[in-house]
């Protein structure tokens, strides 16, 4: 039986809490969207969802798209939105078991005791933030949420769990949070710097490094083992593939696009990985890799080498269009603080020389003061590779 679907165009709060609550017990589904947006936005979202209902904070509003009404299957309970490569707005169906289950392993695998609480403050439009709420109904306590990240909330939080984003993590560390008095901090949203967790664990952090999407109900990989019931595979093409019961139903209405992103039991991933030793390392995403004089190189693997330089605070590496080279290798790096000053291009070539390639060193060199994010806290790559050299 097809089940009615709800736009929760809600900020962080009760109301969202409570909305999601019924949606995982066979009420509307819904599908959490930021009021934030601007209105152009948000109308283009909300036709191309077509919803029952809209849940603002105003009250319900009914809604009539254009194409009509198209209820959900009966075991969706949450939509997320997604742009996929093409900037077209998708929806990703999550059902309630699979919500659960994702849960229900995060919970079994940071070692959670029964009482814990969870801090929320990830967009709650996004999957990290939708999860943090799943897990707070699934261990059965009120979680504390917050509008927007703010080091000194969580900072009070003792003892919560904690779901960040590195660039939040990074933040936590600068304004001197005693990050042993959180619970465990699940990082995910994009990679982290290998400096960066050992800063962090050599603070008293517990934290969890994750890989997952909107499509396996967030993190399915914590550092680099799956949660229990999810599987892990890499396909002679290099693409991660991930298995399991926390996988996605399908995109709504784009039958093709979910057709396209399953083969049979699998979902294949837009990521590249390799396993050693039986755990996953992602190298990167494949529309990330950069085709520079006819030699391809991974862009998530050169930033990996290069946020071990000494003079390297954060780096995002990117293709920029090249008129000899078809695309150059750059790197848009915020320099560490301290007497040595700057890095310069001549000293990271030759720090990636070192275990890359030669193509793989950058040509350009970028200093910024802060990498420029998406709202879901991963680098905005698309402003990075346009941006002036």
């Amino acid at each position: 039986m097809d089940r009615p679907l709800h736009a929760a165009v809600l900020p962080p709060g009760p109301r969202l809490f409570r909305a999601l609550a019924g949606a995982l017990d066979g009420g509307p589904a819904i599908c959490p969207l930021s009021p934030g947006l601007p209105a152009a936005a948000l109308r283009g979202l909300l036709d191309a969802l077509a919803p029952d209902a809209i849940e603002t904070p105003d009250g319900p509003v009914a809604h009539s798209p254009g194409t009509g009404r198209t209820p959900v299957a009966a075991g969706t309970a949450v939509l997320i939105a997604t742009s996929g490569s093409t900037g077209a707005p998708k929806f990703v169906e999550l059902g309630a078991a699979a919500l659960r289950h994702s849960a229900a392993g995060t919970l079994d695998r940071i070692g959670a005791a029964p009482g814990d609480r969870w801090l929320c403050c990830v967009p709650t439009s996004h999957i990290s933030g939708v999860q943090v709420l799943v897990r707070s109904l699934v261990a059965g306590t009120d979680p504390i949420i917050t509008p927007r990240f703010d080091p000194a909330a969580v900072a009070a939080a003792d003892g919560a769990h904690v779901s960040l984003v590195p660039t939040q993590l990074r933040r936590l560390l600068d304004a001197g949070t005693d990050l042993s008095r959180l619970g465990a901090i699940v990082l995910g949203g994009a990679a982290a710097a290998p400096g960066l967790l050992a800063e962090a664990r050599g603070r008293g952090a517990r934290v969890f490094a994750t890989y997952g999407m909107s499509e396996t109900c967030g993190g399915c990989v914590y550092n680099g083992t799956p949660l229990p019931g999810m599987r892990v595979a890499v396909g002679d093409d290099g693409r991660i593939r991930l298995a399991g019961p926390s996988l996605f139903t399908g995109y709504r209405l784009r039958p093709r696009d979910t057709a396209e992103a399953r083969d049979g039991e699998w979902f294949v991933t837009q990521d590249l990985g390799v396993l050693e030793d039986g755990r996953l390392r992602v190298r990167g995403r494949l529309d990330d890799v950069i085709n520079t004089g006819g030699e391809k190189v991974v862009a998530g693997e050169v930033a990996a080498a290069l946020s071990r330089h000494p003079k390297v605070r954060d780096v995002v590496v990117v293709g920029r269009p090249d008129p000899e080279w078809g695309e150059r290798v750059t790197a848009v790096v915020v320099p560490a603080p301290g007497p040595g000053g700057a890095p310069e291009l001549t000293e990271l070539r030759a720090f990636v020389r070192e275990t890359m390639p030669g193509h793989a060193a950058p040509r350009e060199l970028e200093l910024v003061e802060a990498i420029p994010l998406l709202a879901s806290g991963k680098p905005d790559r698309a402003r990075l590779r346009s941006a002036a050299s």
